[in-house]
């Protein structure tokens, strides 16, 4: 499923039109990315988190020449499924 898909899927859902399931979707990944640069994770119960995960620096190898480089630390984002989500997916 692609964005449209999901759109079209919620505006029939909600009973509004297709601009409005867009806008809605669009305020929701904002918020959701705005409060991860913030550093805070977001709960949505039954569903999952969103959160931020410090991956450390490690070694890493390029696979064409197989030469070692650096890979640095970063942040990134990560999803964690909830109890119902995961019981549901089978």
């Amino acid at each position: 499923m692609n964005k449209a898909d999901l759109i079209a899927q919620i505006s029939e859902d909600a009973g509004i039109t297709k601009t409005q399931a867009n806008a809605a979707l669009d305020s929701f990944t904002h918020t959701v990315a705005k409060a991860l640069i913030q550093g805070n994770k977001v709960t949505l119960v039954d569903f999952g988190t969103f959160s931020v995960s410090q991956r450390s620096a490690r070694v890493g190898r390029n696979p064409k020449t197989g030469t070692t480089l650096n890979i640095k630390a970063k942040k990134v984002a990560k999803f964690k499924a909830g109890k119902d989500l995961s019981s549901n997916i089978k």
